[in-house]
C-alpha cells in the first residue's frame, strides 16, 4: 500500500504503533479522513468498551469485522471473538 493512499497519515501511523495491521489502519484512517475522526471514532470504540455494549452490538461489530459463526455466541463469547480478531 503506498503512502499516498494514506489520508489521515498521523492516525494511521498511531493506528500502526497500536499493533493494527497496515490494511486496518489504512481503512480506519482512510474513513476518518472522510467523514472525520469524530464519526468514525464514535462508530469504533475501543475493545475496552466492549462489556458496556449490548449483545445486538457486539454482532453488528462482528459483522462489520466480517467474523463468521457470530450469531449463536454469548455475549462474553462475543467479547473474545471481536478482541481476537
Amino acid at each position: 500500500m503506498g503512502e499516498s493512499s494514506i489520508k489521515d497519515e498521523e492516525m494511521y501511523e498511531s493506528l500502526r504503533e497500536e499493533g493494527n495491521s497496515k490494511e486496518k489502519a489504512a481503512r480506519i484512517s482512510n474513513a476518518a479522513a472522510a467523514e472525520g475522526r469524530d464519526e468514525v471514532g464514535s462508530r469504533g470504540g475501543e475493545a475496552e468498551d466492549y462489556e458496556d455494549r449490548t449483545v445486538e452490538e457486539l454482532k453488528e461489530r462482528a459483522k462489520e469485522l466480517g467474523l463468521e459463526g457470530y450469531s449463536d455466541l454469548t455475549k462474553d463469547e462475543l467479547i473474545d471473538a471481536l478482541r481476537s480478531h
